[in-house]
């Protein structure tokens, strides 16, 4: 099968933001501490005749260019913040800071959307109004996230978007494989804290105590019925323990034991649904053992869900680029959860992966592991992808 010329253009332009994706990536910067990333996207946008705003959102850039008199408007996301992992690559140019890395290949998706902002300056193609937006804090994980702070600076107030739309990398499938799907793509992602309260005592007379751990051990039992019991089996809810602490000798009881959990669920009425069985489970429990419970609920990443317009045309776009052979049109629904998922609350849209590599392929490494690192033979794919996108979408 031959290439679209497109990429091929692009390609002439790939090994320039190569190397800008792993000097991204040799200085990795944690949410909203994305100081020099922000000045090198900003510089280079400005660079091509841009028009930058900085400062959106905390550390958030946002780039204009407008071209002929169309009248519509489009939006383009990159993700530019790192994770808080040890990086253990052994790369020549992995991460300079210490306990800081580009472990989930925002790196490569900031270079990716400018390489393709180079071309439309230079090349066009298309007219009216195409928004690149660079987005601090993509990893915070708290509905405080950079893109929630973005749109309460006014994103889509000054950068109106008729429609908005993101790429990701996924390891896992094979490179350059574009995948879509419509309507509910990614879980929400909620941390719940629950402390129980008992009576501590010797452990030689658990009789004069009330005992929070034997109450903790039960209760992460039951929340597994949560799921099982509660949710329809076809659809998705996930209820981790994560953590339990409690106590530091073999023979005291200690007076209270904590429990950290990740809640997880790919519809708004299953989220609402597990998080009051999880309330009312714990309560019971903790009244069945003789304990008090204290339940801290912290609603994280909203669902993300894909408008069917948006996907169906961002489908046909990767379909001209790399033909029906390297798109997936519907794939499955992630458990992973992204805060793109507020920008699509607010303007129709669509999330899209690109394969960022599998079995022993390069870039195989899943996300948030101290070994990955983005697939830079994917920069390419994922600029011309945008450019094609840009000009159908502003044609």
């Amino acid at each position: 099968m031959n290439d679209h010329p497109l990429l091929h253009t692009v390609r002439a332009y790939a090994r320039e933001f190569i190397d800008l994706r792993r000097d991204i990536h040799g200085h990795p910067e944690l949410p909203f501490g994305e100081h020099r990333t922000a000045e090198l996207v900003a510089s280079r946008l400005r660079a091509w005749g841009y028009e930058v705003e900085c400062g959106l959102g905390g550390t958030g850039v946002v780039g204009r260019l407008r071209k002929g008199g169309g009248p519509r408007s489009l939006g383009l996301r990159a993700d530019m913040d790192a994770l808080p992992i040890q990086e253990e690559t052994g790369l020549p140019y992995a991460s300079r800071h210490p306990g800081v890395m580009h472990a989930c290949g925002h790196d490569g998706h900031t270079a990716m959307l400018l390489c393709a902002a180079r071309v439309l300056a230079e090349s066009g193609g298309f007219s009216g109004t195409l928004n690149l937006i660079f987005q601090p804090a993509e990893e915070y994980g708290t509905d405080d996230s950079g893109a929630v702070r973005m749109m309460a600076d006014g994103l889509f107030r000054k950068y109106p978007c008729d429609a908005i739309f993101a790429m990701h990398n996924m390891p896992g499938w094979p490179r350059g494989r574009l995948v879509f799907r419509e309507g509910a793509m990614m879980a929400s992602s909620d941390k719940v804290g629950i402390t129980l309260e008992g009576r501590g005592g010797h452990g030689a007379l658990p009789h004069k105590a009330a005992d929070p751990v034997v109450a903790a051990a039960s209760l992460v039992m039951a929340l597994q019925t949560v799921v099982s019991r509660n949710v329809d089996p076809q659809e998705t809810a996930v209820v981790t323990v994560g953590a339990l602490r409690a106590g530091h000798a073999n023979n005291v009881i200690p007076q209270s034991a904590r429990l950290e959990l990740s809640v997880r669920a790919l519809d708004p009425e299953v989220r609402r649904l597990v998080e009051q069985r999880i309330e009312a489970l714990v309560h019971a429990q903790a009244e069945g053992f003789g304990v008090t419970a204290q339940i801290d609920y912290r609603r994280g990443y909203a669902v993300l869900v894909n408008s069917q317009e948006e996907t169906e045309f961002a489908r046909r776009v990767g379909e001209e680029l790399l033909g029906a052979g390297r798109i997936e049109r519907q794939g499955p629904a992630l458990t992973g959860s992204e805060d793109f998922a507020y920008m699509l609350e607010k303007r129709p849209g669509s999330y899209l992966l690109i394969g960022n590599g599998e079995g022993d392929e390069a870039g195989a490494c899943m996300v948030h592991n101290p070994g990955y690192d983005f697939n830079d033979e994917n920069l390419a794919i994922g600029a011309a992808y945008w450019v094609l996108l840009a000009r159908r979408f502003l044609a």
